[in-house]
């Protein structure tokens, strides 16, 4: 497949496997080819397989969750008044 269909493929696989709206899979993807994740692939078409695809959706994923800590929510800082 070509480089375009083979990031077309990562984004729909996100969008089934992990529940991400269109725009959000979108994101993940043109966030991992800005950061070079992908240019090995432009590079060797034998990478672009569905195997290959499945396994970087989940990379992509991933990372992408694992730079996330939990944050607990803030609380006001306003005291109520009595």
């Amino acid at each position: 497949m070509s480089y375009e269909e083979y990031l077309d493929e990562v984004t729909t696989l996100m969008t089934e496997n992990f529940d991400l709206s269109d725009e959000a899979a979108i994101k993940y993807v043109m966030r991992a080819q800005a950061n070079d994740f992908f240019t090995l692939h432009d590079d060797i078409p034998a990478m672009r397989t569905l195997e290959r695809a499945v396994q970087d959706a989940q990379t992509i994923y991933d990372q992408r969750h694992a730079s996330r800590p939990h944050v607990p929510a803030k609380r006001s800082s306003k005291v109520r008044a009595k």
